[in-house]
């Protein structure tokens, strides 16, 4: 037993500095032996990263986003940040700096949760996999084989004794050297035996471990790509914080009146690209197409063609902002923001409702509304293109643009549910609107009326674009973004030549008829206040009919004010804001009950709360479980009740 023991000792003497045994050695070839030797310093590699880099990492471990999020220092900061701004003068500019900052850090502390979380799932684990159970596995095939081939050895070194001694033994006339060489033939017959089932045992384990090797050596590309990846992760993190910290500079900056001593921080202020003319726009960046009009065009067709309600539903307003700050800061990087077409489409309203004059012009407000009041198809078309030919070159080049891919969006009706009605009635305050006259009561009071006009002149240009605009465009005309998505299809090269100033050959009829406002817009005028609260959240079915009844009436108050309505009643998650802001309201920790799932419920989901329907008033069960069936999970409770009694006897359990 000794002698063994002492063997096996030598031969792991043996193993060279290379981290191979003459055991395995003699398997492998010169590629192989290569492999094997990296294959305890990728063990150690993987491992002590993985330690290091489960260090760094600031959240909770294995916890999920919201959980992450609340225990990291950055979050710790904004909360301190928040108790400190409510102490002060709601004038203070300390105060209000403090209130913006509290949000940023707020962000901030979001952005690298979801860093953390990635980081965690696409290197993490998988280094860990590879240090903890892959290379494992292989070298515990590399020891066994490294045993089998030695017991393997001594057991050939037994059997070649044994044979000599039977071979040396052999007695005459059945004596006591007969029974002898008997025993020892036995002997050597079962050394044979063994030695066979060990040969096979080797074999099989070096099968194994051949095939380790080789799976291995294919996979070390995927495996440098964890730290390539890492890397990757890495640089987005730090992208995404630096572009929420430029824009939240930027808004600081502006709200407190505050220069940047430094000129190479300051970002490219709004006033190149929002809020000034459409003419000093285009000489100064020295384009035809303003570029608020052709990026949002361009990523709308390239993800956002087939979205319900495009142009309808609000955006984010944070998205909103920080969309507009990169259109005019660093218009390559708006990539992004493909993925969110309700932002790109606001920013393009947005755009469009900040000219100091309207795109379709003031000059000619009276003889859009005129051409809209005829109501022959055919002369009101010609009026229409008579018009058209009359706006300065700029202004029809922006708006022949813009009305072909309008009529591009209205092809895909049957999906996102924006007919050239739909489109016009929430863009068409936002491409006319009449000159603000001071004192002008009457006008005012007739605001409504002319925005139904506006909407029906918008409707015929997008239904017959083809015939005011001929000729096919290049939506990508200044090709500043071919990197945002497909080019579009049956795109030219560059623009046709405006035809407009001969009539129509085959003048499309159009129908005046206009239906009414599904949504209250925001003003069409260029300086309405900023609202700070978040904008109306996507209308649900059946919450869209109440606000068809009262959008028009909105909608008049809007222009006659020159302010943008703020929806502050359930669903709108306006009021818990306020909640929030004032009480330190955790919505995790709290519980919405209400009657109505259309009101009370999608109100509890859009502000995050667990929710609770209560059978006792205006909603069924049967119709949360029909909204269940059609995926309309913000209008389904997560609990239900019979009364309020049966909750609070729930509460008190």
């Amino acid at each position: 037993m000794m002698k063994r023991q002492l063997h096996r000792m030598r031969q792991l003497a043996q193993t060279g500095s290379l981290g191979r045994t003459p055991e395995t050695a003699e398997f492998l070839g010169e590629d192989l032996q290569q492999v094997e030797q990296r294959l305890e310093p990728a063990k150690r590699a993987a491992h002590n990263v993985h330690k290091r880099l489960q260090a760094c990492l600031q959240g909770q471990s294995g916890a999920d986003l919201d959980k992450r999020v609340k225990k990291l220092p950055l979050m710790a900061l904004s909360t301190a940040m928040a108790e400190s701004f409510k102490e002060l003068d709601p004038d203070s500019s300390m105060g209000k700096a403090l209130e913006m900052s509290c949000a940023i850090e707020n962000q901030l502390a979001r952005i690298l949760a979801e860093f953390e979380l990635t980081l965690e799932r696409d290197v993490l684990q998988p280094l860990s996999r590879l240090s903890e159970e892959e290379l494992p596995a292989i070298l515990k095939h590399k020891k066994s084989l490294q045993k089998l081939v030695s017991d393997w050895n001594a057991l050939k070194s037994r059997l070649s004794q044994a044979a000599k001694s039977s071979g040396g033994g052999q007695g005459l006339g059945g004596g006591p050297g007969s029974h002898s060489y008997t025993a020892t033939a036995n002997k050597v017959e079962m050394l044979k035996e063994e030695e066979e089932e060990l040969k096979r045992k080797v074999e099989q384990c070096k099968d194994e471990y051949l095939a380790d090797l080789y799976h291995f050596a294919t996979k070390e590309d995927t495996y440098a790509n964890y730290f390539i990846h890492f890397m990757e992760i890495q640089a987005d993190y730090h992208r995404k914080s630096l572009s929420s910290l430029d824009t939240a500079l930027a808004e600081l900056r502006e709200n407190h009146s505050q220069a940047d001593p430094s000129p190479s921080m300051t970002a490219t202020p709004f006033s190149r690209v929002y809020g000034v003319s459409l003419g000093s726009h285009l000489q100064e960046l020295g384009r035809d197409i303003a570029l608020p009009i052709e990026a949002c065009v361009v990523m709308l067709l390239s993800e956002g063609m087939k979205e319900e309600g495009l142009f309808r539903l609000a955006a984010g307003a944070s998205v909103l902002k920080r969309l507009k700050q990169t259109m005019a800061s660093d218009p390559h990087s708006l990539q992004e923001f493909c993925s969110d077409p309700h932002a790109v489409a606001g920013a393009l309203k947005s755009y469009l409702r900040e000219l100091p004059e309207p795109l379709m012009t003031f000059e000619l407000y009276d003889d859009w509304m005129q051409a809209a009041s005829l109501k022959d198809p055919g002369p009101r078309l010609e009026a229409l293109q008579e018009v058209c030919g009359r706006l300065p070159r700029e202004n029809l080049s922006n708006l022949r643009y813009l009305m072909k891919f309008l009529a591009r969006l209205a092809e895909e009706q049957e999906v996102n549910k924006m007919t050239p009605s739909n489109i016009a009635i929430v863009l068409g305050p936002n491409l006319l609107w009449p000159p603000e006259k001071e004192g002008d009561q009457a006008q005012l009071d007739a605001a409504s009326v002319s925005s139904i006009q506006v909407v029906g002149v918008v409707e015929a240009l997008i239904q017959s674009a083809n015939t005011l605009f001929p000729g096919d465009i290049s939506f990508n005309v200044s090709g500043l973004f071919s990197a945002l998505g497909p080019q579009d299809k049956g795109s030219e090269t560059s623009e046709e030549p405006l035809a407009v100033d001969e009539p129509p050959p085959n003048p499309v009829p159009t129908s005046a008829a206009v239906k009414e406002r599904t949504e209250p817009e925001a003003s069409p005028r260029p300086a309405s206040p900023k609202v700070n609260r978040s904008p109306p959240e996507p209308v649900a079915p059946a919450e869209d009919t109440a606000r068809r009844r009262t959008g028009s009436l909105a909608a008049a108050v809007e222009i006659a004010s020159g302010r943008q309505a703020v929806v502050v009643g359930k669903p709108s998650p306006y009021m818990f804001e306020c909640i929030m802001e004032d009480f330190s309201v955790d919505p995790d920790r709290t519980l919405m009950v209400g009657d109505r799932l259309e009101t009370d419920i999608l109100f509890g989901h859009r502000c995050g709360m667990t929710t609770v329907l209560t059978l006792t008033g205006v909603s069924r069960l049967e119709e949360a479980q029909a909204y269940l069936v059609t995926g309309q999970h913000d209008l389904v409770p997560h609990y239900y009740v019979e009364s309020i009694a049966d909750l609070i006897e729930g509460v008190e359990d």
